[in-house]
């Protein structure tokens, strides 16, 4: 699987962004397409996961009400849509898949590819 993100940048606090993830080379054993972020001198964290299938959803307890994880079966893509931004939500975000089936694992070491990840940059 090969994944390609886009969509990062600067927005202000309280601003929104939308992050994208192309999916390529998909396969039945592709579970699960999930959003992981990384800001320096920190360990990579898990942050918003979906299941390629049945479309459930899954957050961390950071973002959640804030971002919303989508996916676009037809056009192979995943969205992470980003409301009311905070200056620790600074991080670069990567885009990951798992084939581990029925679970949504929260440590990246569990997650099998990785996107070379997207800057988002909140301002205070």
């Amino acid at each position: 699987v090969q994944l390609v993100e886009s969509g990062g940048g600067l927005v202000q606090t309280g601003g929104s962004l939308t992050l994208s993830c192309a999916v390529s080379g998909l396969s039945f054993s592709t579970y699960a397409i999930g959003w992981f972020r990384q800001s320096p001198g920190k360990e990579r964290e898990f942050v918003a996961a979906i299941i390629w299938n049945s479309g459930t959803t899954y957050y961390a307890d950071s973002v959640k009400d804030r971002f919303t994880i989508s996916r676009d079966n037809a056009k192979n893509t995943t969205s992470l849509q980003m409301n009311s931004l905070k200056p620790e939500d600074t991080a670069v975000y990567y885009c990951t898949s798992s084939n581990r089936w029925g679970q949504i694992a929260l440590r990246a070491e569990e997650w099998d590819s990785w996107g070379r990840g997207t800057q988002v940059t909140v301002s205070s």
